[in-house]
């Protein structure tokens, strides 16, 4: 069960990153700099326009990467049982929303034309840390079948 304890460790470390990391670079028109776009600061920008949205999104984006991951730790170094793992599996299903709605923005900003938006490295930090999540919550789930029964 090491390798999942120190993937999840990995990821409680790498979450912050990508919540500063720029997801994407957007401009007006071509002439113009390009300003970049984290997780961070579009819940920031979010929150001045619609705080119920931007509360939705932080829940998507930050808790419930977080909280899985906290969870699936608890689970691999045996302080929660497999109804946690259930509950970690859940919450990894909604981290996989936001991946979705980022997505969808980039394809309608670049269907419209209006100005220049690029896809930035942390767009795929971000996409990395959730999917190396849902393979180490598989990792655990496995680990725990294959452990001896107490």
């Amino acid at each position: 069960m090491r390798l999942p304890v120190a993937a999840s460790l990995a990821l409680l470390v790498l979450y912050p990153v990508a919540w500063t990391a720029p997801l994407m670079r957007a401009g007006l028109l071509p002439l113009f700099g390009l300003s970049e776009i984290s997780v961070l600061s579009g819940l920031a920008s979010l929150a001045g326009t619609d705080p119920v949205l931007a509360a939705l999104v932080a829940l998507f984006a930050l808790a419930a990467p977080y909280a899985k991951t906290l969870a699936l730790l608890a689970v691999q170094l045996g302080r929660a049982g497999p109804r946690t793992l259930a509950l970690a599996e859940w919450a990894g299903r909604l981290a996989m929303a936001d991946i979705f709605l980022i997505s969808l923005y980039i394809a309608m900003a670049k269907g419209i034309g209006v100005g220049r938006v690029e896809t930035a490295w942390g767009l795929y930090l971000f996409s990395g840390c959730i999917l190396a999540s849902l393979a180490v919550s598989w990792a655990t789930r496995r680990a725990l079948k294959a452990a001896p029964r107490r």
